[in-house]
């Protein structure tokens, strides 16, 4: 099976990308989506986080927005929550890959923010970089609640610039020329990646 991964910077049209490879019948495992579940209620990283971070957690689940502030423009405090959230991320993410790989799944997508950033590329058998205009890119943050010019960059900050991403990609998609020409550029990765030979799965 081959592990393809799908990263980009904020604002790049990412979560939409992998969306269309859903679509496309390509199973994706969202690592944003998997931290949100693991902080919800009930979720394992809630007792971790409410020890590493007292009076985040209300009603047994993180409030995020409690959480970011600690964390936000602390380097020592984003390093301890990752070192929560890393590890039981890869656990879910093995699980999503015996489950793919058991349906017979000749393709799976890894969708990690900070795939680069993380050194998650040696999981991955090729890489797809979501892309597009810096302009692009501004207006669809700016345009989300709460957020500011100075919050977008500080996190653009703390992510790989999107030139020295594009660099590094085995496939480029871009999403500002339209959402028809985003999808006809992702079938054309799921036809071509399919063809890779896999070197991390089966281990």
């Amino acid at each position: 099976m081959v592990i393809l991964g799908l990263t980009g910077s904020i604002g790049m049209g990412k979560s939409t990308t992998a969306d269309m490879f859903e679509g496309l019948g390509v199973p994706v495992h969202d690592a944003d989506a998997a931290v949100h579940a693991m902080m919800a209620g009930g979720g394992e990283a809630v007792a971790a986080v409410a020890e590493a971070f007292p009076g985040v957690v209300k009603n047994g689940a993180v409030e995020r927005d409690s959480l970011g502030k600690k964390v936000f423009d602390d380097p020592a405090a984003l390093k301890r929550l990752e070192a929560i959230l890393h590890p039981l991320v890869r656990v879910r993410e093995k699980r999503f890959l015996i489950e793919a790989s058991r349906r017979g799944c000749p393709l799976a997508v890894l969708d990690i923010p900070l795939l680069f950033e993380t050194g998650g590329t040696a999981r991955c058998d090729a890489v797809a970089v979501v892309t597009a205009p810096a302009f692009v890119q501004r207006q669809r943050v700016t345009n989300r609640p709460g957020m500011t010019a100075a919050r977008f960059e500080s996190i653009l900050k703390r992510q790989m610039p999107d030139a020295e991403k594009r660099r590094r990609a085995d496939f480029i998609i871009p999403t500002g020329l339209g959402r028809a020409f985003t999808l006809r550029v992702v079938r054309d990765v799921v036809t071509v990646a399919k063809e890779i030979r896999p070197r991390h799965w089966p281990r």
